[in-house]
């Protein structure tokens, strides 16, 4: 498939290339200027930042919605590279990260953007983002990084839910700020952090399980060792 790919470009035109090249531009400079001002920024702003004319975005994708799910596709890309690229050496990366943002900022803002946009995108957006997020996740496990879940969706889901929502609330407190100064702030902030984020991941909150192992008997699901009793399940519990 490579193969092909390779021999296709190279029969192509120069013209062509030249296209193909400037649809990259295009979408680079949508990527920043959503991050940077929301999804109502004009298509003329993104030309001028990938240096073509605003005829050209409609030609290479037509609506503001084509180039928007381009854009998404291309974030999620990102994401998915900067999670996984952490699996090798994820105390080595920690520490990178809370030194510098990196390229990291206009990914996070992007993102924080689409779900604060609400709508139909928002919630297309989010189940994306949930399925990434899965599918790191099952990595980390592979890996020996992470405990497996009872319910890996759910997991993923809430996780989705809590560290997006946690930079919502900051990126909503302090709106105006570019991608790199919102997330050098959150990183400052993360510092203070990291001691009680990593003890709570790692050692937990609770000090026993019976919390959990009544949730469980609640559930039909009972920990292992536990003595059920004849009728229980008979009846399913009400709220």
């Amino acid at each position: 498939m490579y193969s092909l790919l390779v021999m296709r470009i190279a029969a192509s035109s120069e013209r062509s290339m030249a296209d193909l090249t400037a649809r990259a531009r295009i979408r680079d400079a949508a990527i920043a200027c959503f991050a940077e001002a929301g999804f109502d920024t004009p298509f003329r702003t993104i030309a001028a930042r990938a240096d073509v004319s605003p005829g050209l975005i409609t030609h290479h994708f037509g609506s503001k919605a084509a180039l928007r799910a381009e854009c998404d596709a291309e974030v999620f890309r990102r994401y998915h590279a900067l999670k996984s690229d952490t699996l090798d050496d994820p105390s080595a990366n920690l520490l990178e990260r809370l030194a510098r943002p990196g390229d990291a900022a206009l990914v996070t803002v992007y993102m924080l953007r689409a779900l604060h946009a609400g709508g139909t995108a928002a919630r297309d957006f989010f189940e994306s983002l949930v399925e990434h997020v899965r599918q790191v996740t099952a990595e980390s496990v592979a890996a020996g990084l992470v405990r497996p879940s009872r319910d890996e969706d759910a997991r993923a889901r809430y996780l989705t839910a809590h560290s997006m929502g946690a930079m919502l609330v900051q990126y909503l407190l302090d709106p105006g700020r570019s991608p790199d100064d919102f997330v050098a702030s959150v990183l400052t902030q993360e510092r203070g952090q990291a001691l009680p984020i990593l003890e709570l991941y790692t050692e937990g909150l609770f000090t026993n399980r019976r919390m959990l192992d009544e949730y469980l008997m609640y559930v039909g699901d009972p920990p292992v060792g536990a003595v059920v009793p004849a009728d229980a399940g008979a009846t399913a519990p009400t709220a």
